[in-house]
């Protein structure tokens, strides 16, 4: 037996004009209660002030839940160092002051200096990018300090051309940072080689390119290791000390250390080029 089938109800025009009015009438009912809400929630309103203190506490301690459950960056727990090798260029091939008397070159004594420099702070916890005299990654650079390792002329000028230097930038947005880092480094360079300070600071030294590339917030130095004339033994011999000198320095800086009354003086001579 087949089930007779109810014909579909078509809507008159005169009942789809009353649907869409009761829709309008709902809607301009709903928005309104709206509006009287959101000005009794204002003081004065209709609502009791407890109320209002009350809604908006409420939102305020969801929206805090909400912020605290979402992931926050990870703190670095090991500081970051660059040390910049003086003079590594492959591109250029300049291996700085060359010493026409032996097979030796700055590049070569700055890279074993360095190479130690990374090992040694490795060996403290602290994290370290070894990086060219012009790096890519030196654009924007940023980590808590970067130092850059040079040695000084195979040249004999004079009896007084012996010891090391340390310069920051000229300028930099935080002073007190780079004058913090370079008074490390000549407190524990000269204690752990025994060379004096010379006080030759060049504009190669002040205005050193890597000052301008690396971001604003990373304190650098620059220092000259020591002369590769007068001072050849200590850098070629006994470069470690030179390396232990430089992360002393660097320590130095990052705890915050005391700075003990400077027992080696600088010496006075002609500036020179590094």
């Amino acid at each position: 037996m087949q089930s007779a089938q109810q014909p579909e109800k078509e809507t008159s025009p005169g009942g789809l004009l009353k649907d869409t009015w009761n829709f309008l009438w709902i809607t301009s009912l709903v928005g309104l209660v709206v509006a009287t809400l959101f000005t009794a929630w204002t003081e004065p309103g209709l609502l009791p002030a407890s109320f209002s203190r009350d809604v908006s506490q409420a939102i305020l301690l969801q929206a805090t839940e909400t912020s605290q459950s979402q992931p926050t960056p990870t703190p670095r727990a090991r500081p970051l160092v660059g040390i910049v090798v003086g003079h590594w260029d492959d591109e250029t091939g300049d291996p700085g002051a060359v010493c026409s008397d032996i097979d030796l070159t700055e590049f070569q004594v700055n890279q074993t200096i360095a190479t130690l420099v990374r090992d040694l702070l490795l060996e403290d916890g602290i994290d370290v990018d070894l990086l060219r005299e012009f790096d890519p990654l030196l654009s924007g650079y940023r980590a808590t300090a970067l130092i850059s390792i040079h040695a000084d002329s195979c040249e004999y000028i004079n009896d007084q051309a012996t010891g090391f230097k340390v310069s920051a930038a000229l300028a930099n947005p935080a002073p007190e940072r780079s004058a913090r880092l370079t008074a490390c480094l000549r407190n524990r360079y000269g204690q752990a080689t025994g060379l004096s300070l010379h006080n030759s600071i060049t504009p190669d030294m002040t205005s050193y390119h890597a000052f301008d590339e690396i971001d604003p917030q990373t304190t650098a130095a620059i220092i000259e290791v020591g002369f590769l004339n007068l001072d050849r033994q200590l850098l070629t011999q006994e470069p470690q000390k030179a390396a232990q000198g430089i992360v002393d320095g660097i320590n130095c800086f990052l705890n915050n250390e005391n700075l003990a009354p400077a027992v080696i003086l600088p010496t006075e001579t002609p500036a020179s080029t590094p």
